[in-house]
């Protein structure tokens, strides 16, 4: 057994949607500095390739920035399309692109919710789909291509806020990537879920009332940190995961049992 190359993912290629901000910018610089070629996607073209141009900067990584509107298949073919162009093969994809609409069972709009369940459930499940031919080539028997879908902890336990879709759409994505794990594994593709539990980012803003609250309620007392996500992502990238596919892995440091 060769230990030393056991979690690596060096000259790995890998795709993370929403890679900009968040918890898939956590995970796309932790594959970067992981030795990853990263690519990561956003509606806002200046917006990803500042990012890109930072994250290569902060890993000594590579990391390409592209635009792309994941809510629309043909949004998703395009991308595809760009970054096919570009490689022979993927080895990671990191479906985290989503969305969050709040309001009260009374007053909750068709809009929203429907923008939620097209970027939180419809994308993740058409992405795979269509980057299926490059995964197919990037995965062999003794190291897989990986689909890493991104759920939540909001699927696991109902929190205090109002925000059904979103709830919704992670529960289906964590259905959904056990019904692709169960098809794609004799292709040599696994397809696992982190479900995070509260991390700061621009969509989840924390303040002090709040961040003593989760504290109370989470038993390692703590908020998430970048390395607890790019550490699963690494994981599950890597040989070491070659053998999960179909789990929702918790990162949430104990919040929903």
């Amino acid at each position: 057994m060769d230990i030393a190359s056991l979690f690596s993912i060096k000259g790995r290629v890998a795709v993370v949607t929403g890679g900009s901000s968040g918890i898939g910018k956590h995970i796309a610089l932790g594959l970067a500095a992981a030795g990853a070629k990263v690519y990561i996607c956003a509606r806002k073209l200046a917006k990803v390739e500042t990012a890109a141009a930072d994250m290569a900067k902060a890993t000594g990584g590579t990391v390409i920035g592209l635009s792309a509107d994941l809510s629309t298949v043909a949004g998703i073919k395009a991308l595809v399309a760009d970054i096919g162009a570009r490689e022979g093969a993927v080895h990671i994809l990191v479906n985290n692109a989503g969305t969050i609409s709040e309001g009260s069972v009374d007053d909750y709009s068709e809009e929203g919710w429907d923008q939620v369940m097209d970027l939180n459930l419809k994308a993740p499940f058409f992405a795979t789909q269509q980057f299926l031919p490059l995964l197919r080539k990037g995965g062999t028997a003794a190291h897989p291509a990986s689909v890493i879908n991104i759920g939540s902890v909001g699927a696991l336990k109902i929190g205090p806020k109002e925000v059904y879709a979103y709830q919704a759409s992670k529960a289906g994505i964590h259905w959904v990537t056990k019904s692709l794990a169960k098809r794609l594994g004799s292709e040599n593709i696994t397809v696992n879920v982190i479900a995070p539990g509260v991390f700061e980012s621009e969509m989840t803003v924390i303040d002090d009332a709040m961040r003593g609250a989760v504290m109370n309620m989470v038993p390692r007392g703590r908020l998430g940190a970048a390395e607890d996500v790019a550490g699963a992502a690494i994981y599950l990238a890597s040989r070491a995961g070659a053998y999960i596919t179909g789990s929702v892995i918790a990162i949430e440091g104990g919040l929903s049992i």
